[in-house]
C-alpha cells in the first residue's frame, strides 16, 4: 500500500490495482501556477523491478527482462481502458478483450489455507508473479462490486484513478474542489460566451 492509497483512503483490498493503474501520470493541468508534470513509473525493466519490490511483489533474485515490462505495460493499459468507463459501460467487447488477454498472462491458482479458507495465488513463478496479485484483487474486487467504485477521472487534464468513496457511488472527478472545479468554471464560462 503506498502514501497515495493511504492518503486517498483506497481500501487494502484494492491498494494494489491503485497503485499500479496510477504508475502512469498524465496529468496536465496547473495549479496555484505551477504545470503538474506528467510521468510514468514503469519507464525501465529497473522500474518495474523497483515497484514490484517496494510493494513486496518481486520474488528473491528476480530479474525483469523487457518483454516482461511490455506484459506488465498491456496489463496496466488495458486496466486503465477498462476503469476510464463508467462502471455500467465496462462491458465493451474490445476493452473486455483487451484485458482479458493481459489477465490471461496471470493465471490464478486457488489452495486451502490452514485456517480451511480459500485464497488465490499466482500460477507464475518469474519475476512477475507478483503482478498477479493485481489480477486476484480485480477478482474479489469484481465479485464484491467495489470495483465499480474505482474510476478514472472524467477531466482529460487529469484522468487519475480513484476510489469514489461517496455514498452513491456518482462520482466523477478524483477531487472535486481541484477538478471538478475547474471543469465546472470551464462549462460555465462556455455558457457565459455562448448567451454573449
Amino acid at each position: 500500500m503506498s502514501k497515495a492509497s493511504r492518503k486517498f483512503k483506497v481500501p487494502d483490498e484494492l491498494a494494489n490495482v491503485y497503485d499500479f493503474a496510477n504508475t502512469l501520470d498524465l496529468r496536465r493541468f496547473v495549479h496555484n501556477s505551477v504545470p503538474h508534470p506528467q510521468g510514468d513509473e514503469l519507464t525501465s525493466p529497473a522500474a518495474l523491478a523497483a515497484w514490484l519490490s517496494e510493494r513486496k511483489l518481486l520474488p528473491s533474485g528476480a530479474r525483469i527482462t523487457a518483454p516482461l515490462l511490455g506484459e506488465a505495460l498491456e496489463l496496466r493499459s488495458s486496466l486503465r481502458a477498462c476503469l476510464q468507463r463508467d462502471p455500467d459501460e465496462r462491458g465493451d467487447r474490445m476493452v473486455l478483450r483487451a484485458l482479458n488477454r493481459a489477465i490471461e498472462k496471470f493465471p490464478l491458482v486457488a489452495a486451502v489455507a490452514t485456517d480451511r479458507t480459500m485464497v488465490l495465488s499466482g500460477a507464475r513463478k518469474d519475476a512477475l508473479s507478483g503482478l498477479s496479485v493485481v489480477v486476484s484483487e480485480l477478482l474479489r474486487a469484481s465479485d464484491n462490486r467495489s470495483l465499480d467504485r474505482l474510476k478514472m477521472c472524467a477531466s482529460d487534464e487529469c484522468r487519475r484513478v480513484f476510489y469514489d468513496r461517496s455514498k452513491p457511488g456518482t462520482r466523477r472527478w478524483c477531487v472535486s474542489a481541484l477538478c471538478g472545479n475547474r471543469e465546472k468554471t470551464r462549462a460555465y464560462r462556455a455558457r457565459m460566451q455562448g448567451e454573449a
